[in-house]
This record gives C-alpha cells, structure tokens and sequence, in this order.
C-alpha cells in the first residue's frame, strides 16, 4: 500500500488536523494489523458511500485499486450498499466509481 497523506496545502490552515491525519489515522490506524489494507480499504470506501462523502470517496476509490480490490467488487458491494444506505448514495458513489475507473484505463 502506498502511504497515505492529508493533503499537504491544509498545513498552514490546520496543522494538528494534517498532523493527526498523517500519524494517528495513516500511520496508526490504517497499519494496525487485525485487518488488511484491501479490507481497510472495502470498508473506508463502504462507510463514505453509505454516509454520502462524495469530497473523500474518490481518492478512497483509488487507494482501493490500489489495495487490490476489483472495479467488479467495488461495483458490488457499492451495489450491495443502495439497500442499506439509500440510492442516491450508490448511484453517487457508482458514477465516481466508473470515473475513475475510466481515467486508470485511459
């Protein structure tokens, strides 16, 4: 996986937020060893779906890639996600889903 980061550019408004950012949820966080990062990845990806985080869904979808699940399982369990977490979010997160999808395979 490769190492995640608060955007840089928030240092000079928000240094304790990029801060924490970066050393309790990148550094602790998603290393802890009870799940993998592709299961890191499935549910991050699933709880900013359901809750409609479309600013940080696509840069989830592509750390998701990244962590090696599918755009097919991705699809799915955004699919999965429609009856839980309503329709608006999935078809949201559905189309962002295939804009990145898109631009990975141009």
């Amino acid at each position: 996986m490769e190492t995640q980061s608060a955007p840089q550019e928030l240092v000079g408004i928000a240094p304790k937020l990029v801060e924490l950012t970066d050393e309790v949820l990148f550094q602790d966080v998603w290393e802890r060893p009870g799940l993998s990062p592709r299961d890191r990845s499935l549910v991050t990806v699933s709880a900013l779906a359901a809750l409609y985080r479309s600013e940080q869904l696509p840069h989830h979808l592509g750390v998701a890639l990244d962590n090696g699940l599918t755009v097919e399982e991705l699809s799915e369990a955004i699919t999965h996600l429609a009856f839980y977490a309503g329709w608006p979010n999935a078809m949201t997160a559905i189309t962002l889903l295939k804009k990145i999808a898109e631009e990975r395979s141009a």
